[in-house]
This record gives C-alpha cells, sequence and structure tokens, in this order.
C-alpha cells in the first residue's frame, strides 16, 4: 500500500513539475499562479501543497529540470576533442541560443529568489556548478600554470561576460545588442578574451 501511495505522489510531483515549467515557458515566473498549475495539472489547489512545501520549493524543481536541459546542451560528445577556443566558443554560442529558444525558463534561473525562511537547498546550489566547470576545463588548456582559486574565478568572470551582454540584449535594455548581431558580438568577446589567455600562456 505505501508503494502505490508513494507512486501516486511522485505521479502527481512530475505533473505538477510539468504544470508549472509550461506556465512559466508560456507567461513567464511573475505570472506563475499555484491555482493555475493544480489546474492543468488536474488536482486540487491542496494537492500541490502534499508534494512541495511552497510554490518556492516547485520554482526551484522547475529550474533543476532547465538546468539539466542546458548543460545537455553545453556538453555535447562532438565539441570535446576541439581546441579549447573553440570550446568556448561553443559554450558562449551553446548558451545563448538556449536563453533565446527558451527564454522565460531561462530568465526563472536567475529571477527565483526563496523566501528566507525557505532558502535554496544545497542540492540546486551545487547543481550551477557545471556552468563553471565546463567553463574551466578549456581554461585550463589556455592557462595551465594557473591556479585553480584563479581558473574558477576566472571561469566565474567570463561566464558573467558573457550572461551580462546576453541579458541585457534580451530585455531590450538601451546598451544591449540587436538579436541579429548578438551572436556575433559574443563569440567576439570569447574569442578576445581566449586569446589574451593564450598570450599571456606565451
Amino acid at each position: 500500500m505505501a508503494g502505490r501511495r508513494e507512486e501516486k505522489r511522485e505521479d502527481l510531483k512530475a505533473r505538477l513539475i510539468e504544470a508549472a515549467r509550461e506556465r512559466i515557458a508560456k507567461d513567464g515566473l511573475a505570472n506563475l499562479r499555484a491555482r493555475d498549475i493544480t489546474q492543468d495539472a488536474g488536482c486540487a489547489l491542496g494537492g500541490l501543497y502534499t508534494v512541495f512545501s511552497d510554490l518556492a520549493e516547485l520554482v526551484i524543481h522547475v529550474n533543476s529540470a532547465t538546468l539539466k536541459a542546458l548543460e545537455a546542451r553545453l556538453t555535447l560528445p562532438e565539441a570535446k576533442d576541439r581546441p579549447p577556443t573553440d570550446r568556448l566558443r561553443n559554450l558562449a554560442q551553446g548558451y545563448l541560443s538556449f536563453a533565446v529558444e527558451h527564454r522565460n525558463l531561462w530568465k526563472a534561473l536567475f529571477e527565483h529568489f526563496p523566501p528566507e525562511s525557505s532558502p535554496t537547498p544545497q542540492w540546486h546550489l551545487n547543481e550551477h556548478l557545471f556552468l563553471m566547470d565546463v567553463i574551466a576545463e578549456p581554461l585550463a588548456e589556455l592557462q595551465s600554470d594557473m591556479p585553480p582559486e584563479d581558473r574558477a574565478i576566472r571561469a566565474r568572470t567570463l561566464f558573467g561576460a558573457v550572461h551580462g551582454v546576453v541579458s541585457i540584449s534580451l530585455e531590450g535594455r538601451f546598451v544591449g545588442l540587436p538579436l541579429e548581431r548578438l551572436a556575433r558580438e559574443v563569440d567576439e568577446l570569447v574569442q578576445t578574451i581566449a586569446a589574451g589567455a593564450e598570450r599571456r600562456r606565451g
């Protein structure tokens, strides 16, 4: 009996996550409502709170799925053996294309701030680390003598540079770039940073 009950709970959990994911993808995180989610999932409003402590926890699970999809986009096997500069360029272009194709889900990764009473769990914080790891790997080839701590900082800096220009451009800020130029400029940015790393290595 307990096994059947747990199976039903996991099924409800999956339906709620998918319903929330579809709502965020369509309408954005700011418009997410518990009543809409449970209606889409085919359960009572109280059903959400038998699986998740609150709406913030549900969003964390949606963001977790988004991070897994982003990781799959950025860790393509065919790019593994390419030169480090090319791998960094591929990472930046993959990040940009994912942000463009899944704009609201991508934005939710950075717009979601759980309440102080329910902080982001460590397992979810750890899921974000792959972004730094996939950048640090080719950086290690470009600057093999750089201490790991400095390389981690450089990976965060490179991510921040790419994310920043992508974010302000997709938000339509006045300093942002038009979409037709964004891919080229992101590529140029990464090449410039990689070239600087190679010069320092030489």
